[in-house]
């Protein structure tokens, strides 16, 4: 692989959707970071960056983003992908327990927002021709609610809310912010039917396009962006 080669970063690696956007990026000659709390960094290779880390501590985030500079340089695609839920009693949301909201809204949104302002950081060294595209994975709950997901729903709301405003500040200068979201064809959410290999497929074409589109990018399998 080329010295040159571009670098995306994947933060909340998991064996489905994070693993295959890695493949994906990899495919299309991208140097690939990873980081995890299930990973090991020892099991890093030349062209594969595996760093453990817990987004339930935003101030974690810096540290992968200075280590992937270390190791590799600036990434001009980030892809937060991490994200963690407390169901709660479909008849008693504000029944949760602080300490586990406060958590999962650390990992749903704290952490997106320190990633986001570390890679408007990286994108603003790289050159116009880099992709500096920043995606977050989203789902329905920004724009419905399920009763027993009020911690998942908060958080991809408020996350939302962020990549929304950043899409908009930063057009200009030619980075990219998007909050993508799999769809059934019929507008459904995907639940089980969550592809990681779509996902690969969907955010390379994002981190392709020569300009911001739509910040909320719902897809559907084999279709594409498909605004519901």
């Amino acid at each position: 692989m080329p010295a040159n080669s571009p670098i995306a970063l994947v933060l909340g690696a998991g064996s489905n959707i994070g693993g295959h956007v890695g493949k994906a990026f990899v495919a299309k000659g991208y140097k690939l970071a990873l980081a995890a709390r299930s990973l090991k960094e020892e099991d890093s290779t030349p062209e594969k960056l595996h760093i453990q880390s817990d987004f339930s501590d935003p101030a974690s985030v810096a540290k992968v983003f200075a280590k992937v500079k270390s190791h590799f340089g600036l990434p001009s695609v980030v892809v937060y992908n991490a994200a963690a839920l407390t169901a709660n009693a479909p008849e008693n949301p504000l029944g949760l327990a602080l300490e586990e909201f406060t958590r999962d809204m650390n990992i749903n949104t704290t952490s997106a927002f320190v990633a986001a302002q570390q890679a408007v950081l990286a994108f603003s060294e790289l050159p116009e021709s880099a992709s500096r595209t920043f995606i977050y994975t989203g789902n329905i709950l920004n724009t419905t609610t399920i009763a027993p997901l009020l911690d998942l729903g908060v958080g991809k709301s408020a996350t939302a809310h962020i990549i929304q405003s950043a899409a908009a500040a930063y057009k200009d200068k030619g980075f990219k912010f998007y909050y993508a979201d799999q769809r059934n064809a019929d507008g459904s959410p995907a639940y089980s039917g969550i592809d990681g290999p779509a996902h690969g497929k969907f955010y390379t074409e994002l981190a392709e396009g020569a300009s911001q589109g739509p910040w909320q990018q719902t897809f559907v399998k084999d279709i594409g962006y498909k605004q519901f």
